[in-house]
């Protein structure tokens, strides 16, 4: 009997040691500089406390623009090197120096942010504030831009395709490549192409499908053709396209003039859907 009570309790305290084990190993494993973490607006890019990070639509061309008392607002987030959680990748991350000589760290080219107004983790308040701040979601497929219109002729446009200044919010790819309608085109119907793609240099299909866009357009508003055998992304019924002379440059606009304003038009949640 006094033996099993010994082996009892040396059981219970091996027991015992073995959680305390457990929860101190937990413990101390450290959370990643950057991770994925589940909010109400679905998957999210967070730093290590799980504070929200934040992409800004004015950035489009790749240097931050944030400055001054926007930085108070919206903190520039910085992390040499980050650790990075689970389904993220390395070669996405970069460093840029920014005009006031910090560093900041970058995603696909985007600058990163934090927003003051978020106290908890997982809070996501800046999300579409003004219209130009958005959640930096892990496997975006499209962001929103938003500029000035420098058409290919060099003169300023406004959103109405009018000569002067002003900012135009406008869809890109990922990387900040504008996206560009076509006016004769019908709703879900390309009208440009021709089928040995012999034009497609000028203006090439928009080869992808839309995930996890900004919370600013609807999911819904993107479907997907075929153009003689290939696939093109469109936007309310608009066929998408690039315009080749862009030449793959961030946030570059020169379409919007071609072969005169209006007839490649940019989109974007004001955008009307095309016609039958």
């Amino acid at each position: 009997m006094l033996f099993r009570k010994i082996m009892l309790s040396v059981l219970f305290l091996a027991g015992m040691g073995g959680m305390s084990a457990c929860k101190k190993s937990s413990e101390e494993t450290p959370r990643m500089d950057v991770s994925i973490q589940q909010t109400s607006l679905g998957d999210v890019l967070v730093d290590k406390q799980g504070k929200t990070l934040y992409l800004f639509a004015k950035d489009v061309a790749g240097p931050s623009t944030c400055t001054g008392g926007c930085l108070t607002a919206w903190p520039a987030f910085y992390q040499e090197n980050p650790t990075l959680g689970n389904g993220l990748a390395a070669a996405d991350f970069a460093t840029i120096t920014r005009s006031d000589g910090a560093k900041q760290t970058t995603y696909k080219g985007w600058p990163l942010y934090y927003f003051q107004g978020d106290a908890a983790s997982g809070d996501t308040k800046g999300d579409k504030v003004e219209s130009v701040w958005f959640v930096a979601k892990p496997h975006f497929s499209l962001m929103i831009g938003a500029g000035q219109l420098l058409g290919n002729d060099g003169k300023n446009y406004t959103s109405a395709y009018a000569e002067g200044t002003g900012q135009t919010i406008y869809l890109v790819d990922s990387v900040g490549h504008t996206l560009y309608a076509f006016a004769p085109d019908k709703n879900g119907k390309n009208t440009y192409t021709k089928s040995d793609f012999s034009n497609n240099a000028t203006w090439p299909l928009a080869e992808f499908s839309a995930k996890n866009v900004p919370s600013l357009v609807s999911a819904d508003d993107f479907k997907t053709i075929t153009v003689f055998g290939r696939t093109q992304l469109t936007y309310k019924g608009w066929p998408l396209y690039y315009f080749g002379p862009d030449n793959s440059q961030r946030g570059s606009t020169k379409g919007v003039s071609v072969p005169r304003p209006g007839v490649w038009p940019i989109v974007n949640q004001n955008s009307s859907v095309a016609p039958n």
